[in-house]
């Protein structure tokens, strides 16, 4: 169930700085989708839609757009507020509940934003390899992740992939689609590594006391809930 997420106070909504929190972070393919469904919570608008709300017509843009064109206005947004998306849910006001979920954060400037000014939120962040991300795009079949591709854009995508996957991994992704749309998968992951540093989060939020790491390679969507149960049932104590 999504509940209502403004920007404009009312009686009836309380901060979200003041709300308890449930912070999914990590990039595309990871499985933050996945969680979101298993865990049942109360959600938030996700990340797609506070940009697609607050970010996007700020520069004039229309949903929908590619997603390289989304990666630079997000860009360009974090350039003006270097804590991006966490900047306007941080500002905005909710529904007051016991828990509520939000899809989700990106990048080192993201989640230390989250972390200083939403000292109720716990964050939950979901890693996995470039090649596992990629085969997981080529598989959800999702309009959201089209991109433009142009006729010479592919050797230099080539080139990107040695950065990225290994030949192994290239060729196998290969196997699951044509050349075209892997091309055009591999671009967002290749992009979304570029904008945002995966490490990062994981330097900030591994070992933390408000912070469960997930490596949803190695763990089943079952496990992946049990583990987020626990750890919410341990912030209780």
């Amino acid at each position: 169930m999504e509940v209502a997420f403004s920007l404009e106070p009312a009686p009836s909504l309380v901060p979200v700085r003041e709300a308890p929190l449930l912070v999914l972070v990590g990039l595309t393919g990871v499985g933050k989708s996945t969680l979101v469904e298993a865990l049942g919570l109360p959600r938030l608008p996700d990340r797609r839609e506070l940009v697609d709300r607050f970010v996007l017509p700020r520069y004039g843009a229309e949903p929908p757009i590619p997603r390289e064109e989304r990666f630079r206005l997000t860009r360009r947004f974090r350039e003006e507020f270097p804590g991006g998306v966490a900047e306007v849910l941080a500002r905005g006001y909710v529904p007051p509940k016991p828990l509520l979920l939000f899809d989700g954060l990106r990048g080192e400037g993201e989640v230390a934003y989250a972390l200083e000014h939403l000292p109720r939120a716990r964050f939950v962040l979901l890693h996995a390899r470039e090649a596992t991300r990629l085969k997981r795009l080529l598989s959800r079949q999702d309009a959201f992740d089209r991109v433009r591709l142009a006729p010479e854009e592919e050797a230099r995508l080539k080139a990107l992939a040695q950065g990225v996957l290994t030949e192994e991994e290239l060729a196998e992704a290969l196997s699951l689609a044509p050349l075209e749309e892997v091309l055009a998968k591999l671009k967002i992951v290749a992009e979304e590594k570029k904008n945002y540093d995966p490490e990062g989060p994981l330097r900030l939020l591994e070992g933390h006391p408000r912070a469960l790491v997930l490596d949803t390679e190695a763990l089943s969507p079952e496990e992946e809930v049990l583990a987020v149960r626990r750890f919410l049932q341990e912030g209780l104590r």
